[in-house]
Formats: C-alpha cells, structure tokens, sequence
C-alpha cells in the first residue's frame, strides 16, 4: 500500500518540478493529485507518463492524504497548511512562512534526516530557502570533520529563484535590447537583468543586508549548527536556472585541501569535478535537471590559519526547491509512515 500524494501549486515552476521528481524517483503513491488556483482549475500537467487535471485548492478535502508538497507562496501556505495538516496530512512547504518556527522541523536530507521526526508536533515540516540548501549539503561532511567557526558566501543566483515572471523578464529584455521597438523595462526585478547582475534579492532589513542574506544565516544555523558564523551576500544574475555560490570557510582546526575534496567526493547528494584546468569545473548550464550539487575549486585559502575555498553549483528548481521536499517525503515515509 502507497502514500496518496497532494502537489499544491502544480501549475508552477517548482510544482512541476515536484511532479516530475515524484514520477523519476519512483515515490511509492497509489494516488497523485494535483491541485492549483481556481484560475488554473483543469489545467493539466504531467506526472511521468499521466496527465492529471489540477483541482481546485479551495474547499479540497485532505482527508485522506499522507503527504501534501507545498509551492503556494506564503499567504496561500498560511491559509491552507494547517487545514491540510489538521486533517492528518503531513505538509512540506517550499515556502519561507514555517522555516523559523522552532516547532517545526527545517529538513535537508543529506544533512540532518533525524529532524523529520519533529513533524509530528505540528503536522507540518518546512524546506529551507534555495541558496540554503545547496550550500549545507557542502558544509555538514566538513563541519563533521573540522568544525566550521565561520562563512563568508557570495551568491550568483538565477532568475527562476523568483519565479516565471523572472525567467520571462530575463528573456523579453535580452531580446528587447537586440529588437528595436521591443525594449522591456525592468518590472520584476529592481534593475536591467539582462546583461547585468544585481545585488538584490528580496526585502532590505534595518541593518543594510537583504532578507535573502538574512535566510542564509538564520537556516545554516537551524539546520547545521546555531554557533556557525555565517555573512552572505546574495546576487541576482542573467542565468534562466542554476544558483552558484563562491563559499570561503574557517575551521577550528586544519583542514587539507586534498583531504576536504576525498570527504566530499563520499558525502551524499555531492559531486565533485575539480581539475585545475580550462573547463575543470561545473557552471549553472552543466547542473540543469540534475539532483547533485557540484563542488569545485577547492582549495586553501592562505590569508586565515584555517581556511578553504570552494565553488558550489545546483539546480535551484530541484535541490534548492522540489527535489529536497520529495527527499523530505521520502525520509518521512522511512523513518515515520512507513507505507509503501
């Protein structure tokens, strides 16, 4: 006997993803529902080889249901979480509306599957931010080994991290500055993307960083270790999909390059492709539709005692969104459910 399945936000670019994810992994559902607006009531989407029709999120019925994977946005999260869980469905929100909730479990299966336990106290468990969670696949194995006192991450994230306005904002202006007659004005983003980067993603705080950066902290700290230092600055550039991050680490102790790139290349969910050669190195194109992060350009950063550099790439619609959550559903199911 399977799981019955609930995607809320099918229609979506991270719905989609978890659609496709469910069906390439294989998850163990005897049934799959697609639910989405009333707007896109009946609109179909693909579930491996199935079409399913998207229901209307408003007045369903989660009875029933064992997992529901969540990419609504916040406001509609809020609405309909704690109906879905009430009714005995374990949520996993991709959105930021649960992740600093103490009682709610902030999960990233490679680093720490034993939180998934703590679903149990408010039905729901949260899926950490895009940028997070690539970058904590690469610090756990290390952290284990040497303690990291302190991250120093600048981000190079791409515009589907903000959803299809930006991919087609991305699209319309970079043929807009070669078409005359269809330039496009910056409308979701605070500037040109298109042949630009921009140092700006979400809300300014009182303290000058953005609360992007501010996620960064606030997650490493939940799911790795709340003694970590942890100081990001995020950065929106012209890529359509593939977060890359430039990570420089201080340890407690000496860690050696050569030993950093051996801990990796065993650690789950990483791929390490480091030559110190032209080409030697993985870009956002290379880890589209892939389920590693990559890792790259490690090396010892001379200007601290105890210090490392490295390069971290992934697919932010997959590992940084829907790939994690059903990773999620799939711990839940072996360490908790256990159905299927």
């Amino acid at each position: 006997m399977g799981y019955k399945v609930v995607v809320a936000g099918a229609t979506g670019n991270v719905g989609r993803e978890m659609l496709n994810i469910l069906a390439e992994r294989e998850f163990p559902a005897d049934e799959v529902v697609a639910l989405a607006s009333r707007r896109s009531l009946g609109t179909e989407v693909s579930y491996g080889d199935k079409t399913l029709k998207c229901k209307d999120i408003e007045g369903f019925d989660f009875s029933g249901y064992d997992i529901a994977l969540f990419a609504i946005g916040s406001d509609a999260t809020k609405q309909y979480a704690p109906i879905a869980a009430k009714a005995g469905c374990v949520v996993i929100d991709n959105s930021s509306l649960y992740r600093y909730d103490p009682e709610i479990p902030l999960v990233v299966p490679e680093v720490n599957p034993e939180a998934v336990d703590g679903y149990i106290k408010k039905n729901i468990i949260a899926n950490p931010n895009c940028s997070t969670a690539q970058m904590v696949v690469a610090l756990k194995p290390l952290h284990d080994r040497a303690k990291i006192k302190r991250v120093v991450v600048s981000t190079y994230q791409s515009v589907s991290g903000s959803g299809k306005e930006g991919i087609d904002e991305l699209w319309d202006q970079t043929k807009g500055l070669y078409v005359p007659g269809q330039e496009k004005e910056p409308k979701k983003f605070t500037k040109q993307i298109a042949f630009n980067v921009i140092p700006h993603i979400d809300v300014f705080m009182e303290d000058g960083s953005t609360k992007e950066e501010w996620k960064m902290v606030a997650e490493t700290k939940k799911i790795v270790d709340p003694a970590i230092k942890v100081t990001a600055t995020c950065v929106r550039v012209p890529v359509f999909v593939g977060h890359s991050e430039a990570i420089n680490l201080e340890f407690e102790e000496f860690l050696d390059e050569d030993e950093a790139r051996d801990i990796l290349r065993e650690a789950p969910g990483i791929l390490v492709v480091d030559k110190r050669e032209d080409g030697g190195y993985v870009t956002p194109v290379e880890c589209v539709g892939d389920y590693a992060t990559f890792i790259s350009r490690i090396r010892q950063d001379s200007t601290i005692e105890n210090g490392l550099n490295l390069w971290c790439v992934s697919d932010n619609l997959r590992k940084g969104a829907a790939l994690n959550a059903v990773q999620i559903a799939e711990t839940l199911g072996k360490r908790c459910l256990k159905k299927g």
